[in-house]
């Protein structure tokens, strides 16, 4: 039995991946603000376990004990693997600095970056005496390369994200634990959205997204949660690998 423990999973990437691991074989721990009740009903159909929490991964001083809660649930004498994938992420505000809300930028920090790393930090406190292997794969994204105008704090905090996967894959070397980092590239999901309802006086590149969108040059959700599920199923990636859908994509 293989353990997955996924973020944002209301929708979007974190929905497709969820929907992708949905088997017999498999137990599913989602997190998201809302549960999504399709999913669940396909867990139902399928014979899978799947546990869903309602949660609001902002309220970091709770992280700990929800993490508790969900690792209880692994059957220590069943289970092969566990992965953690952190999915849950915002790209608002978009707006350059100084015109930005104050809390718009403190809650983008906070799920993008500082939850993600108390997620990994009680992940490992408390499956570290299971004896198997442990992939932690945080989704990150091509504007951790580069400055973006208008996403000031996204930019930052999937920096953030690359060298805080590079960091822990450090610490973690020659252990059961891998940690990768994963960008999707421009997938066509409601963040895709947001970004084309923003204005150009906000975000300079509005245009080329209108594009890509009108083009037909957006990923599907599903097409990329079977390329990175595909990845982590033949052991492709490498610890501390900094990856993006590009690099797969024929």
């Amino acid at each position: 039995m293989n353990f997955f423990i996924i973020t944002g999973t209301s929708k979007g990437l974190g929905e497709a991946i969820a929907k992708k691991l949905v088997s017999p074989d498999n137990q599913l721990a989602c997190i998201s603000r809302t549960k999504n009740l399709d999913l669940i009903d396909l867990a139902d159909h399928k014979n899978c376990v799947l546990d869903y929490y309602e949660f609001d991964l902002t309220r970091i001083e709770e992280i700990k004990s929800l993490i508790k809660q969900i690792v209880d649930k692994i059957d220590k004498n069943k289970v092969e693997k566990i992965t953690l994938i952190n999915n849950a992420g915002t790209v608002e505000p978009i707006k350059p600095m100084g015109r930005s809300d104050d809390l718009d930028i403190s809650r983008n920090i906070t799920l993008n970056l500082i939850a993600p790393s108390i997620m990994i930090n009680n992940f490992i406190k408390y499956t570290r005496d299971i004896p198997v292997k442990k992939d932690i794969v945080n989704i990150s994204s091509g504007a951790a390369k580069r400055a973006v105008f208008g996403w000031a704090p996204y930019c930052s905090s999937k920096a953030g994200i690359n060298l805080l996967t590079e960091t822990s894959a450090l610490e973690l070397e020659d252990t059961e634990y891998s940690v990768y980092s994963f960008s999707p590239g421009v997938v066509d999901t409601s963040m895709q959205k947001r970004i084309r309802n923003s204005s150009e006086e906000d975000f300079v590149e509005l245009n080329r997204f209108i594009g890509l969108k009108e083009e037909g040059n957006l990923l599907k959700p599903s097409y990329v949660a079977e390329k990175l599920i595909e990845l982590l199923e033949n052991n492709e990636l490498k610890n501390g690998g900094i990856y993006h859908m590009h690099e797969f994509v024929n």
